[in-house]
């Protein structure tokens, strides 16, 4: 593990940058204390995902928002003219 100041630290970051991803540890010091480490990061170990796991296990129906009309329109226009709102639809189409 190397030490080294943090006016220095400053001044070659980019090189101390290098070090650390090449697997170096440094200690960055301010008046003689440790107050900072730069490291490698550790390899990502996740498992890829799996593509399809759920399927044929659900099934979408054509229409989603059809079983839940009258509450979407509830949400929108009150629940007390949900009624109204449908016939003023259907009056127009």
């Amino acid at each position: 593990m190397h030490t080294i100041n943090i006016h220095e630290a400053k001044t070659h970051l980019s090189r101390l940058v290098e070090q650390a991803a090449a697997g170096a540890e440094i200690v960055i010091a301010k008046a003689g204390r440790p107050v900072a480490r730069l490291m490698p990061l550790a390899e990502a170990t996740r498992k890829p995902r799996r593509l399809g796991i759920l399927t044929g296990k659900y099934v979408v129906p054509d229409d989603i928002d059809a079983p839940f009309a009258t509450d979407i329109e509830g949400m929108f226009y009150g629940p007390a003219d949900v009624g109204r709102v449908a016939k003023a639809v259907s009056m127009l189409t």
